[in-house]
């Protein structure tokens, strides 16, 4: 398995890295989901995380923030070791944005109170305060004529963006996603990728799971290719996709291209 270093390598890991994994190993019973994986994201990079079905991708961001605990091995994000307690994922999520595949807005809330909630509760921010900043990012995903709807009367598309902007309301130092999107119907692809390429083109660090290689090939800096729980190759887009050098990726580009 290849240690994947950043595009910065020669600098210190300190100064640059915004997530260091190491040697993290993560067990579902006798389920074996990663393998020893090491990885580093630098500050403004973006990495794009691909792979077939079960290979432990979605699983490995997850470790990022703490929604999976690791077996074993080391996660840090900005310094701050990730630990199952509650004072440090508190830490942890305060610079760690997540956007899942199935969008997780509270069904009975409306889109500006979905996005003020953390702000309230969290952060102890007035209402107004809070309303001032989730309108500011629904503004800036595209959906502030939206606000005052519930979740059920947008569509997969617009459901998404605003769960981009409940994540970029805290002001997250690095954004995570995880197959964005998966529930989305063809037409819609298109808005919540452009959203996520916008994002990438302002400097925001990422880490996105996704099969959308196209999006890969213009957004990423580095892509990362996962089977059976573990890194097989990494490296810029046009070097993995033109000139694989394992077989396993060979085959996956073979399904997916």
């Amino acid at each position: 398995m290849n240690m994947i270093t950043s595009r910065a390598a020669a600098a210190p890991q300190a100064a640059l890295a915004a997530v260091h994994m190491s040697k993290v190993d993560k067990h579902f019973g006798i389920n074996h989901v990663l393998k020893g994986v090491d990885l580093d994201i630098a500050q403004g990079e973006r990495v794009v995380i691909c792979g077939p079905s079960g290979s432990g991708k979605s699983t490995l961001i997850r470790c990022i923030n703490g929604l999976e605990t690791i077996t074993s091995g080391e996660v840090v994000v900005f310094d701050e070791q990730v630990r199952p307690d509650n004072s440090t994922l508190r830490k942890i999520r305060s610079n760690v944005g997540m956007v899942f595949q199935s969008f997780n807005l509270f069904p009975h809330l409306t889109v500006l109170e979905n996005c003020t909630l953390a702000l309230r509760r969290n952060l102890g921010m007035t209402t107004a305060e809070a309303e001032e900043i989730a309108l500011g990012f629904l503004s800036k995903v595209h959906v502030q004529d939206q606000a005052r709807k519930h979740p059920a009367q947008l569509s997969g598309g617009q459901q998404q963006r605003v769960a981009i902007a409940r994540a970029l309301a805290s002001r997250p130092k690095v954004m995570l996603f995880d197959e964005p999107t998966s529930a989305l119907d063809p037409e819609m692809i298109k808005e919540v990728l452009q959203t996520i390429i916008e994002l990438a083109e302002e400097g925001m660090t990422m880490a996105v799971v996704t099969h959308e290689l196209g999006f890969a090939r213009r957004v990423a800096d580095r892509v990362v290719f996962m089977a059976d729980g573990e890194i097989i190759e990494s490296g810029a887009p046009a070097e993995l996709f033109e000139t694989p050098r394992s077989a396993r990726l060979a085959k996956f580009l073979d399904q997916v291209l």
